[in-house]
């Protein structure tokens, strides 16, 4: 018997000739439903029934892997393509890739509703009960797939567009999808299958099209992390941004100004609070703040290069025979500023800060609450330096990132992202750029992902990528290097040597958004805003009419601290108030009575539902605006906070 020598997951393994990659992945015993479900061969993704040759490199991918996932969630959109299809043999399957959390797949001549969902998922475990094996077929040529799919105009028009080959496709027992692959070795990896919900989708997401049935699904390779699953959507729905907005009447959506939040009072006291602290240390990291117009002409946009790559996405506007565009940036006002003056070089790095107000258009269906709009606020800065000081800039960012965020409470990961195909500069240039951000993040010590050739076009970049309270990632700071704009611009500075130089330029956003960073915070806190971020920080509640004079006279004692307070003063029943101000999230509640007025004290009740009885005002005050000026994520009164002291 003739033996190959593979490398399996950087171990050489001996296989017997003819062996696939399934074959490897038994032999190192990776057989679990939740192991091996994607390989590459030689740095290619492939099916593993694919025959492996001598001197193979292999690498497996288990489902906790995006790659894994990715095949895993691919595969699975076929399955209830093929459970779809056999109890409406008339729906017209078009696509259905893997997303972010599971798939979708869209449907012509499809009507469902949720009372549909447990039917799909009973055929799908019949399917599965069939232990069907998956094919790949390859066409010679256009002609050929088109002829296999006649029967379905979508998967035809898929055809005419693509321009490699081969193309491919994939049969499960009766069911054959036009599909790139690769697929599982074996549906039997798939034991836990969940529909999650329909909605209309245009085909190909253009609007002048006709709409389509999209049906949403998960699957996992055990039951555990379906139900761990199901319950994350149950605290994510409770978490939900767009009704805790509403309860705690903190922001609005009107149809008059669709994706334009409006910012409520409630909302508006955390919002200035963002910015104050914001503002609070950029001041100390050396930044100056300007602020530009929202409105330009068109020859600034078709400078900067927006008019030519970004029109489609902007609002314009004619005025006086002249064509303007509402700014979808805050960038080219920034290069205006910098070169209304002359700089040296004894003036780099020039940090300048802008929280700018921009317009992008956004189409109806992707607008999400605070999450994606079409009004919003960035809190840009540029950077301008020589090509030494990038590195020190960028440790100078990400410790200004690591304070905003801690903060929060709010881990993070990063990711350096270089040179695409496509760029404008000097490989000179880009070297300088990208060893100045890699060296800057080895000093910084975190550990970072390097994702080779997904930088912008003008320079490479950071991501930050914050975790909420959840478990899920958002990509909120962005610091990159732009060669782009200080040539455009003809931004120059005047060095020691008394030569015109062109300065490096970063830009640099923290919170990104501020309206989608308020809309994380809303849902990372579920609306249980630590003390110094709180809109609804104290909540005196009297017993009685005759406790209300005393209930105010504490208010303005309070209120003179800065602190945000109200007072409950209404006929409703203490527990009644009570629960009234726990609905609204309230920190601290005082609830007022014949012994609180004698004494000039209260008694303390926690938004965690903890009573602490009477207390004196004094100790109280010293001790809410300790938690307030400290930025505390933790009340002195909470169970915790005890047992440190303790």
């Amino acid at each position: 018997m003739v033996h190959m020598n593979i490398l399996v997951n950087n171990t050489t393994v001996e296989l017997p000739e003819g062996s696939t990659a399934r074959d490897a992945a038994e032999k190192i015993h990776l057989t679990a439903p939740d192991q091996a479900v994607a390989v590459t061969i030689n740095g290619n993704m492939r099916d593993q029934w694919t025959p492996l040759n001598d001197g193979d490199e292999v690498a497996f991918f288990n489902f906790d892997d995006p790659a894994g996932k990715e095949v895993f969630w691919h595969t699975s959109a076929h399955l209830l393509a093929q459970a779809i299809m056999r109890l409406w043999p008339d729906a017209k399957p078009t696509i259905g890739p893997p997303i972010e959390n599971g798939f979708y797949y869209d449907f012509a001549n499809l009507e469902l509703s949720d009372l549909d969902f447990d039917r799909i998922e009973k055929e799908v475990e019949t399917v599965l009960k069939e232990n069907l094996k998956t094919q790949r077929f390859e066409f010679t040529s256009k002609d050929e797939a088109r002829d296999a799919f006649k029967q379905n105009p979508y998967k035809c028009e898929l055809i005419d567009g693509f321009e490699e080959t081969p193309i491919s496709a994939y049969r499960q027992g009766e069911f054959f999808d036009l599909c790139r692959g690769p697929h599982l070795s074996s549906l039997n990896k798939i034991k836990a299958f969940k529909v999650l919900k329909t909605s209309g989708a245009y085909w190909r997401g253009d609007s002048d099209r006709e709409m389509l049935t999209r049906v949403y699904a998960i699957s996992f390779p055990d039951k555990k992390r379906l139900k761990e699953y199901l319950h994350f959507l149950e605290e994510a729905k409770k978490r939900d941004h767009k009704v805790l907005g509403t309860a705690l009447d903190l922001y609005s959506f009107r149809e008059e100004a669709p994706g334009m939040p409006f910012i409520h009072p409630r909302g508006l006291t955390i919002w200035n609070r963002l910015l104050d602290f914001l503002r609070s240390l950029q001041t100390d990291a050396g930044y100056t703040e300007i602020k530009t117009p929202t409105m330009m002409s068109k020859e600034l946009w078709e400078r900067s290069g927006h008019w030519e790559h970004y029109r489609e996405n902007m609002y314009l506007s004619q005025v006086e025979d002249r064509e303007y565009a509402i700014k979808p940036m805050n960038c080219p006002g920034c290069m205006l500023y910098y070169s209304s003056s002359i700089h040296s070089y004894r003036e780099l790095p020039m940090r300048v800060a802008e929280i700018g107000h921009v317009h992008r258009f956004e189409a109806s269906g992707a607008l999400n609450g605070l999450f994606r709009v079409r009004s919003f606020h960035q809190d840009d800065a540029h950077h301008f330096m020589l090509p030494t000081q990038i590195r020190e800039e960028i440790n100078n960012i990400l410790l200004l990132a690591d304070k905003i965020y801690m903060t929060f409470g709010l881990p993070y990961k990063l990711e350096l992202s270089t040179r695409p195909e496509k760029s404008i500069g000097s490989d000179k240039d880009w070297e300088i750029a990208t060893n100045g951000l890699k060296d800057a993040l080895d000093d910084w010590g975190h550990s970072y992902r390097v994702n080779e050739g997904d930088g912008a076009f003008y320079g490479p970049k950071i991501d930050i990528h914050i975790r909420d309270a959840l478990g899920r990632f958002w990509q909120c700071g962005t610091v990159q290097l732009d060669m782009s704009l200080p040539e455009k611009f003809e931004l120059e500075y005047v060095d020691s040597d008394a030569q015109h130089k062109r300065p490096v330029m970063l830009h640099r956003a923290l919170f990104g958004s501020i309206e989608r960073f308020f809309g994380i915070l809303v849902e990372h806190f579920s609306g249980k805003f630590p003390f110094w971020l709180s809109p609804y920080q104290i909540r005196i509640l009297s017993v009685a009419d005759r406790h209300a004079e005393y209930a105010h006279e504490l208010a303005k004692r309070l209120r003179r601290e800065n602190l945000v307070v109200d007072v409950d003063d209404s006929n409703e029943s203490v527990g009644k108030k009570v629960r009234t101000a726990q609905l609204l999230k309230t920190n601290y509640m005082l609830t007022i009575g014949d012994k609180e007025v004698e004494n000039s004290t209260a008694a303390l009740r926690t938004r965690d539902n903890i009573v602490h009885g009477e207390i004196d005002i004094s100790d109280f005050l010293a001790k809410v605006i300790e938690e307030r000026n400290s930025r505390s994520l933790m009340s002195p009164y909470s169970t915790e906070a005890k047992e440190k002291v303790t």
